[in-house]
């Protein structure tokens, strides 16, 4: 049985990742190897030190039979603020905002959440985990709140659902922010190595998916192998890690059958680049520089497609532009200490100072 462990975390590693590990997952993991318990230790640490440090309140918010959790950012007591729903893409949770939030509160009453099967959300085994999905959890929370007008914040794989309300209901949009995100096929998109992997149909992905079902070292190897890519900061990165390492334990069911759709539902929303032209809403791209997947390039033609839209390109910061640069991005956001620039295809292009 050792041996069957071994040679899956391997074939999961070698598949999905980067081979840099490959002779850590040679052999079975040492007795040392860091434990479930000892990610769990530091995910409480790290959020009783957050808790201690920002000032927000926590919604449990019907979906259905299940609960969606979510945090709320900003003091009520004054005059109504604008609210901006900021929304976490896969596989991760509302904690790549941690750094944004509390910098958007004094303007904003800014909300984060979980999306079902991910964070500290329910997570329903015989649920249906797609875009329509997460079209319904972002429902949810705008019907909880009873919000009239919105600005939304997308991350990744939140851009399509996102995407989607905005075109949906350009009347309650106040602004739609773009981070390093996608919505369609595009030809600059570089798919992560592991979502390549999970999301190309075959006996590979059976067979590699049911390694890391069975293997919690095999999947939490290849998630952080994967994950780490994502930073640019080494400080956060080192931060943030075992915090998204604790919650990935309990993700696989919503991150395989998001894969399982993820090429079908893109492809369908390239019927919508008409509607994309035609959205006339104020848009905001804010791109990090460094992200070798959802680059620089597929920014641009964001750009290109959606008419009221500015760019925003921010340099030393990767996928997770909100966690490596989240006073620069916040600035764009808030409209402060910003200077344009303007690229050779004519497109405005900023970058915040």
């Amino acid at each position: 049985m050792t041996k069957i462990f071994g040679a899956f975390c391997l074939i999961f590693i070698l598949s999905g990742c980067t081979s840099s590990l490959l002779v850590s997952l040679v052999a079975i993991p040492s007795s040392n190897h860091l434990t479930r318990e000892h990610y769990e230790e530091k995910y409480r640490l790290y959020d009783t030190q957050y808790n201690q440090s920002v000032t927000f309140r926590e919604h449990r918010i019907p979906r259905e039979m299940h609960t969606l959790y979510a945090r709320e950012f900003g003091d009520q007591t004054g005059e109504e603020k604008p609210v901006i729903i900021i929304m976490h893409g896969f596989p991760d949770s509302l904690h790549i905002y941690d750094r944004l939030a509390p910098l958007l509160a004094n303007r904003y009453r800014v909300i984060s959440f979980d999306f079902l099967g991910w964070g500290r959300s329910d997570k329903p085994k015989n649920h249906t985990y797609n875009t329509d999905s997460l079209y319904q959890d972002l429902e949810a929370v705008i019907g909880y709140f009873n919000f009239v007008n919105v600005s939304l914040v997308v991350h990744d794989a939140s851009g399509p659902p996102g995407i989607d309300w905005a075109l949906n209901n350009p009347e309650k949009m106040e602004t739609l922010i773009l981070l390093n995100t996608f919505y369609h096929p595009m030809d600059d998109l570089l798919k992560p190595e592991a979502i390549a992997t999970f999301s190309t149909p075959g006996f590979k992905r059976t067979f590699i998916r049911t390694a890391a079902n069975i293997s919690n070292y095999g999947w939490k190897t290849g998630y952080q192998n994967q994950l780490s890519k994502f930073f640019y900061d080494d400080e956060q990165r080192d931060i943030m890690m075992p915090v998204l390492t604790h919650q990935a334990m309990d993700v696989r069911n919503a991150f395989f059958q998001l894969n399982n759709v993820l090429d079908k539902e893109a492809s369908q929303r390239s019927d919508n680049k008409q509607r994309l032209s035609d959205y006339k809403g104020k848009v905001k791209i804010i791109f990090g520089n460094e992200d070798p997947y959802l680059n620089s390039r597929v920014a641009l033609e964001f750009n290109r497609m959606l008419e009221n839209s500015s760019m925003f390109s921010i340099d030393k910061a990767a996928h997770f532009v909100q966690l490596d640069k989240p006073k620069e991005v916040a600035n764009i956001i808030l409209d402060s200490n910003i200077s344009i620039l303007l690229n050779d295809n004519n497109t405005n292009l900023s970058t915040a100072q």
